[in-house]
This record gives structure tokens, C-alpha cells and sequence, in this order.
């Protein structure tokens, strides 16, 4: 992969892969996550895609930038993609990257032809409690303190927590989840809140009327998995059995495919 080598300009860390002239497809992360996330899956679609990765501000190696407003987060975004003149995108979302991806269409509809949402949450009453591990991280008084006493292998636990399957956690993973500061993720964590409680992603996905897709794991730990169908009347919705949180590094060829043949028939 090749670093966009003007990253610092819109204050995040971008990767671009495959071919220039290719359709290109937006790869968004979620919280407490970075672009690396995406490895596997990008790998393969930029064997026919331009693939534009990003690492969001505050997350992963791109410097803090407050405020994280989903809003504002889409329109670093878009300022990215008008920056390599590419457009309109596939946008493709895990969790809360879904959001930013979604209101990347809302903002700047020019630059998203349609939108694939993986593991993202329809509305804050799907969402399942926090994992004990992260729940003691985020927690005050003693929150702040244990976030910066984080170690790898906690990372990896914390990480490995909403797999439904073994898996492997790439380095890079890890990596780029310790360069997330406790009041960085807390933000995040509000912003994203903020956005489901002002309108649920489904309705948001009826007002654009874009080709969607939403993917979603059989036995994702940290939404309920059920929920997916509130998407039915406005996504092709498909469930991956057995599959968690993290479809990309659970299953990252059906994950793939799924992309591919979503952004094939999308042309």
C-alpha cells in the first residue's frame, strides 16, 4: 500500500491501494479502531478497486482534531476524497464508521454513489452491553488511568472480546488502537451517540435512497443481531453465521466478496 503523501493537509493518516483508474471504494473504521482494521479485506479489493483507507482524526496515526462530530468527521472525509480528486465512492462502514460514512452522503452526496454498512447499529436500543474489560476501561475515576496502563496484550483481549470465533489480531491492529487516547474514544464515543439519538441509521439510508448493503455478524457481541432487519426495507441486508463483530478479521473472504459483488452491480 502506498501512503496518500499529502495527509497531513487534511489532518488524518490515508492509504491508497490499487489501481488509480479504478472505481474507488471508501474504507471508514470504527471506534476504538484505525484503518488496519481493514487489512484483509482491502487487500483483496484492490485487486479491482482504488481503495482509500483512513485512519479518522484522533484514531489510529492521525493527529487528535477535536471536535468528532459524525458530521464533522464526514466533511474531514470528503475533504480527503476532493483532495485525490476521486469520486463518487462506494463507502464502506464497521460500526460507528458506518455513521461517518453515512453522513459523508448526507453532507456531500456528489461523492457517494452508495453505502455498505458492516456491524453498524441501527439505533442505541440495539446496542448490548459493554464487555466487562471495557466497561472497567472507560469507567471513572479509575478509567483514565488503566487506558494509559494498556498494554498490547490487553488491546488484543479487548479487541479479541467482540470476535464470535478465534481470530487473529494483526499488530498493526494493536497499534493502532494504543495511539487512541481515553478522552479521545470517550468523544467518539458521545458524537456517536449523539447522531443515532438525533435520527436511526436505517431512516437516514431511506432519506439518501442510495444502493445499500448491511452485514452484519449471526452473534455480534455488541449489537443485537436481530436488529439488522430494521434495515430490510432500505438494504439488502445479509448475516453472516457465526460471525461477531469484526467481520473483516472473522471472515475476511465472504466479507470481501460480499463488497465486491455489492460494488460490481453497483456500476
Amino acid at each position: 500500500m502506498n501512503d496518500f503523501p499529502r495527509e497531513r493537509a487534511y489532518g488524518m493518516h490515508v492509504v491508497c491501494d490499487g489501481p488509480a483508474q479504478a472505481p474507488p471504494v471508501l474504507l471508514v473504521h470504527g471506534s476504538g479502531a484505525s484503518g488496519a482494521f481493514w487489512g484483509p479485506v482491502a487487500e483483496v479489493l484492490a485487486a479491482h478497486h482504488r481503495v482509500i483507507t483512513v485512519d479518522l482524526p484522533g484514531c489510529g496515526r492521525s493527529p487528535q482534531r477535536p471536535p468528532y462530530d459524525v458530521p464533522v468527521q464526514a466533511g474531514r472525509v470528503a475533504a480527503v476524497l476532493d483532495g485525490l480528486g476521486v469520486g463518487p465512492v462506494v463507502a464502506v462502514g464497521h460500526s460507528s464508521g458506518g455513521y461517518v460514512a453515512t453522513a459523508l452522503a448526507e453532507r456531500r452526496p456528489d461523492l457517494v454513489r452508495s453505502l455498505a454498512l458492516v456491524g453498524t447499529g441501527p439505533g442505541m436500543d440495539a446496542l448490548l452491553p459493554e464487555p466487562l474489560l471495557l466497561r472497567l476501561l472507560l469507567a471513572p475515576p479509575l478509567g483514565p488511568l488503566l487506558w494509559a496502563l494498556r498494554t498490547d496484550a490487553v488491546v488484543r483481549k479487548g479487541l479479541t472480546a467482540i470476535a464470535a470465533r478465534p481470530v487473529v489480531i494483526p499488530d498493526e491492529v494493536v497499534a493502532g488502537a494504543r495511539l487512541i487516547t481515553y478522552r479521545t474514544f470517550r468523544a467518539v464515543l458521545r458524537a456517536n451517540e449523539a447522531y443515532l439519538r438525533e435520527r436511526g441509521a436505517p431512516e437516514r439510508l431511506a432519506a439518501l435512497g442510495l444502493p445499500a448493503l448491511v452485514v452484519f455478524g449471526t452473534a455480534d457481541p455488541r449489537w443485537d443481531p436481530s436488529s439488522a432487519h430494521r434495515y430490510d426495507a432500505v438494504a439488502r441486508v445479509v448475516m453472516l453465521p457465526g460471525v461477531g463483530h469484526a467481520p473483516m478479521l472473522e471472515a475476511p473472504g465472504p466479507t470481501a466478496e460480499l463488497l465486491l459483488g455489492f460494488a460490481a452491480a453497483d456500476r
